[in-house]
Formats: C-alpha cells, sequence, structure tokens
C-alpha cells in the first residue's frame, strides 16, 4: 500500500537530478499513455519505450535534463494523482513551463501503468 509521504520520497528523485531513483520503482513493462495529439503522444509499452520516445527526447532540446517537481499527489493506496511542474528552458532559450497530472497505477510498489496530461501546444511548439 503506498501513502503520500512515500509518493513525495519518490517523486522527489525527478526533482532532484536522480530520474534512475524513480525508475527503479517503474515496471519495466509499464504501460504509459502519453495523451494528446504532438510529436510525443502514444501509447509505450515499456519503461525504456517511454524514456527514449518521450524524456530523451525532451531533453535533446532542453538546455539541462528535464527536471519535474511535484505540487500534489492524492492516493487511494493502490493508484495515485500526481501533479507536477517542468520549468526548464529549452537551447534556443525559450521557456518550457508544463505541468503535467500522471494518474498512477502500482503494484508492489511499482508502477504498472501511466495516464500522463499535459500542454500538447507547448510539447509541439518546443519540439518544433
Amino acid at each position: 500500500m503506498i501513502n503520500r509521504e512515500w509518493l513525495i520520497e519518490l517523486f522527489s528523485h525527478l526533482e532532484n537530478g536522480n530520474p534512475q531513483g524513480f525508475f527503479a520503482h517503474v515496471h519495466d513493462d509499464v504501460v504509459w499513455e502519453v495523451t494528446g495529439t504532438h510529436p510525443l503522444a502514444g501509447i509505450f509499452t515499456s519503461k525504456q519505450d517511454f524514456i527514449s520516445g518521450t524524456i530523451s527526447k525532451l531533453n535533446e532540446v532542453l538546455e539541462s535534463p528535464l527536471s519535474l517537481k511535484l505540487v500534489s499527489c492524492i492516493t487511494d493506496g493502490s493508484s495515485a494523482s500526481i501533479e507536477l511542474v517542468a520549468n526548464s528552458v529549452t537551447k534556443k532559450g525559450a521557456e518550457f513551463h508544463n505541468r503535467y497530472c500522471w494518474v498512477c497505477e502500482f503494484e508492489n510498489s511499482q508502477i504498472v501503468r501511466v495516464r500522463a496530461y499535459l500542454d500538447s501546444a507547448l510539447v509541439a511548439k518546443t519540439l518544433a
């Protein structure tokens, strides 16, 4: 059973430059749906596919690796809604301030399914 304190600790890895600490709790065969109609949208069926299909592509255009700060979380013990914010700058000097909501399902303290909601227009503009 997951709780708010554990989630705060888990997601702090994404803000503190330790994405490996976060992804250690993501199942290898996670199903990660990135909603929208932008270049990063789609359904990814593994942790590696999600990382290479989204985060790696964003990191190619950002000045420094993507950092996500936890804003809020709500959990029922087996799933959680996580609100995150990215405050980055692109290599072209444009601001990349995106907000995310990840609806996560957990099994044995591992994320097994995610639906990710974000500003599609900002992602499309950033990757253009």
